[in-house]
């Protein structure tokens, strides 16, 4: 862990006892004193070139405290942690030496901060879900603040992610924190990559592995090449795969712990969907969250608006084009007339296991073309790309160039039937938790749409659902494909298709694009349905 953070203990702020927190927080406050009381020091000594790096050593280990504070002042869920940190800051400023301030505004790119619930504003039910977080993780992260527009959804993630990562289970712990990683690498998620780096060092693990993952034990770099596959082109795994990793002789994994990886990679893939998906800004104790710049006289460094970190309100763009209200409302109308009239037509008719396998094959070679005009190649950064191997490797449409691959039926193996079983049997408990969480996705519902309330959604969702499955060769027996193209225009499936596929090629453009009048916690439940639906799709490969 970086200098000055290893000395300081911040588990005392995690305690639901007041009296904890308040000796902890004095103990931060001493130690920041004593470095700040040096730095003073060494300023008002004879410069000696000698010292130059222990001195620049000195203040970047002060800095990343003061970041951490800064952090804690904004969103910690204990209100006495947020003012004492917030006191601590000014305190270290009153002294001469420059504090930080938060970059951006708020926890997501896309959905504007005062839209989202602010820490200290939460209700008793929510407070308490905040402490629970905090007190497992040590922060209270954007994720967690962007999903708090569900909280059912919310409380099952947190739970299943708590239990992948701190219970008892067939990985070690800093195993698990590097699973993550090289998982969140594979969509050059640095968000999640920069969080479970702190968090891998955090429990003991081996700073040297960090620098690559040819550095790795071996056991971890055999399971580079599944994390490749499974990201990208799941329909592409066979049960070689799996024999190679059970059978390395010395280096070889065991079912359960296998399981547990399997697990581990498919929750971060799924979650890097959701970080792009939904904007997620950096967190403020971390790289691109703070800055140490003074703001300008309109409180923004020129550095600043070239970043993108300016204010919304001051330089308002509408990226998704002029369209006015009313343009807006009608598209909502007009969707909801088509949900009427194909629920009117399956009263009527159904169409046969013939039309609707045809229907299915049609969607499958469409969503092919579906692409966004944006769409460039991003080269990886090295921070993320030296945690896997074959950086050129990506999503490919899995029947383009001739080459075919079976269509897959859920009715032949699925989550409920086979997964679920296997899973708890290797893992126990595990299944349960992800089985919730994949009900409350697929449930996961308001009956409102935009400003309609009273809304029988399922049908949209449905076609969601499934799109998504659709586009991994995944086919449901029962469903008519032929609604998705009615339900689900060509901007909403450029966004879907990206957040699912590419996800690191997400922009707000494509964010703001479809569902203009839709609320931001309805647009929110697509990237959650994805989780969901790439979970399912990587488990009955």
């Amino acid at each position: 862990m970086a200098e000055g953070e290893n000395e300081v203990r911040w588990d005392g702020l995690c305690s639901r006892d007041s009296t904890t927190r308040e000796t902890a927080l004095e103990n931060i406050r001493q130690i920041i004193v004593r470095k700040t009381e040096c730095l003073r020091l060494v300023k008002e000594t004879p410069y000696r070139p000698a010292d130059g790096l222990s001195n620049a050593v000195s203040l970047d280990g002060l800095n990343k405290l003061l970041a951490h504070l800064l952090m804690l002042s904004k969103r910690c869920p204990f209100k006495d942690v947020r003012e004492r940190s917030e006191f601590i800051l000014k305190s270290v400023q009153e002294l001469g030496i420059r504090i930080p301030r938060p970059l951006g505004h708020g926890p997501s790119r896309f959905i504007p901060e005062k839209e989202i619930l602010q820490v200290g504003s939460e209700d008793a039910q929510m407070h308490t879900l905040f402490a629970d977080s905090f007190a497992a993780l040590g922060r209270l992260d954007n994720i967690t603040l962007v999903m708090v527009f569900h909280p059912q959804y919310l409380e099952s993630f947190l739970k299943t992610q708590h239990y992948l990562l701190q219970m008892d289970g067939p990985l070690p712990l800093h195993y698990r924190h590097y699973i993550g990683i090289m998982a969140a690498a594979r969509h050059q998620c640095s968000y999640l990559v920069n969080l479970h780096v702190n968090d891998f060092l955090h429990v003991g693990g081996d700073p040297k592995w960090l620098n690559g993952l040819e550095n790795a034990p071996q056991k971890l770099q055999n399971l580079g090449e599944l994390n490749k596959v499974l990201a990208h082109r799941p329909w592409l795994i066979t049960k070689e795969h799996i024999e190679g990793l059970l059978k390395a002789e010395e280096h070889s994994w065991s079912l359960a712990e296998l399981v547990h990886a399997v697990v581990l990679l498919t929750h971060y893939h799924s979650l890097a969907s959701f970080t792009f998906g939904c904007g997620i800004s950096p967190e403020i104790h971390c790289d691109g969250g703070h800055t140490f710049r003074p703001p300008s006289v309109s409180n923004y460094c020129i550095c600043d608006i070239t970043n993108g970190n300016h204010s919304v309100d001051e330089m308002q763009v509408n990226s998704a084009g002029n369209v006015s209200v009313s343009d807006s409302f009608f598209e909502v109308e007009a969707l909801m007339e088509k949900m009427k009239q194909l629920q009117e037509c399956r009263d009527e008719e159904e169409a046969s296991q013939e039309e609707m396998a045809s229907r299915f094959e049609i969607e499958k070679r469409e969503s092919m073309f579906v692409f966004s005009s944006d769409d460039e190649e991003v080269t990886p950064a090295r921070d993320v790309s030296r945690h896997f191997e074959d950086t050129s490797y990506g999503y490919k449409d899995f029947s383009r160039h001739g080459m075919h691959v079976p269509t897959f039926r859920v009715q032949d193996y699925c989550w409920e039937d086979h997964g679920y079983s296997l899973v708890n049997r290797l893992y126990p408990d595990v299944g349960q938790l992800i089985d919730e969480k994949f009900h409350i996705a697929y449930n996961l519902t308001y009956n409102t749409m935009a400003m309609h309330k009273d809304v029988d959604t399922s049908m949209l969702r449905r076609a969601i659902w499934n799109y998504i499955h659709c586009m991994f060769g995944i086919r449901y027996d029962d469903y008519d494909y032929g609604e998705i193209n009615q339900l689900l225009d060509r901007s909403f499936k450029v966004y879907i298709k990206t957040v699912v596929c590419t996800p690191e090629k997400v922009t707000k453009r494509m964010y703001d694009s479809f569902w203009r009048q839709f609320k931001h916690s309805e647009k929110l439940k697509d990237p959650a349905a994805a989780i969901k639906a790439s979970s399912t799709h990587c488990t009955i490969s």
